[in-house]
């Protein structure tokens, strides 16, 4: 059963009790190695592929992860799907702590982050306006209101480079942006996944609002914890229900994203490069 529906979030997500045939593929990638070993399992009758983003135990910075193994490593066993759910901070007051939103746009706060494929001999530009896909992310919000939860969908992600917080002054800036949540991974994940022509959505869970409310500072580290774990109970139930929703074989824009992306005459492109980017260039460039 080949692999089509990949998962990135945390170790919770894979903690589910409907998993069966459960299997972890180490992969090695042109990258380097991907976050933690992927976890191959079967969701109501569906293969998926798990990865905790900040690997076991929590133990990578968002600026430390190697988004490109991460996503390259799906690519290779085939995914054309990839649903993540991440922590996000609230900026604006209808997004509450617990709530569900599923964005559709992003603003670029990351300094210095590898976020393409390309390079070493190769130039793509891809179409990147509608950064996440439409028809995933309705599914999943669709999937999310049967859940019970307060779901929002679209909506504008700040993500900034971490690992600290926001500053107050930074935080009213981003207010004025019109922006709605701020995290620190989601970003990358989307760039690259678009490249690899593979369909990516992101569920963000409120944990707390961020520092331009007035009751920020009454915020403890323990009710993160507290939020975190009952979201991921809900994102659990999220899941399991777009995989089983889903229609792998339906395509999505984001599935021939380089079909007039590849600038760089085929001739010119070094061989090197063509071998270790065949899983996603392949079918344009022998």
């Amino acid at each position: 059963m080949s692999v089509r529906i990949g998962i990135i979030g945390g170790s919770g997500l894979y903690d589910m009790d409907e998993l069966t045939d459960r299997e972890e593929r180490v992969l090695s990638t042109p990258f380097g190695a991907p976050s933690g070993p992927y976890v191959l399992a079967t969701l109501r009758g569906k293969r998926v592929a798990f990865l905790a983003r900040h690997g076991a135990g929590h133990r990578l910075t968002p600026s430390e992860l190697n988004y490109r193994a991460n996503i390259f490593g799906m690519k290779m066993l085939g995914v054309e799907w990839i649903m993540s759910a991440s922590a996000v901070g609230s900026l604006q007051e209808q997004y509450r702590p617990m709530d569900l939103v599923f964005p559709d746009q992003f603003i670029d706060r990351t300094r210095g982050r590898i976020s393409t494929f390309f390079g070493n001999g190769l130039v793509g530009h891809v179409g990147f306006a509608h950064p996440l896909s439409h028809r995933l992310s309705a599914l999943a919000a669709d999937a999310a209101v049967e859940t019970g939860a307060r779901v929002h969908r679209g909506g504008t992600y700040v993500c900034m480079e971490g690992p600290q917080f926001s500053t107050l002054a930074e935080s009213k800036l981003y207010r004025t942006w019109g922006a709605d949540i701020i995290g620190m991974t989601n970003l990358q994940e989307a760039k690259l996944a678009r490249e690899a022509e593979i369909a990516y959505s992101t569920m963000a869970l409120v944990t707390d609002y961020d520092c331009w409310h007035p009751d920020h500072d009454s915020v403890t580290v323990e009710m993160i914890i507290n939020n975190l774990t009952q979201n991921a109970k809900t994102a659990q139930q999220v899941i399991a229900r777009v995989v089983e929703q889903l229609e792998v074989e339906t395509r999505d824009p984001a599935h021939s994203a380089l079909a007039t992306a590849i600038i760089t005459r085929p001739d010119a492109i070094p061989e090197q490069t063509k071998r270790d980017l065949a899983p996603i260039i392949g079918k344009y460039i022998k």
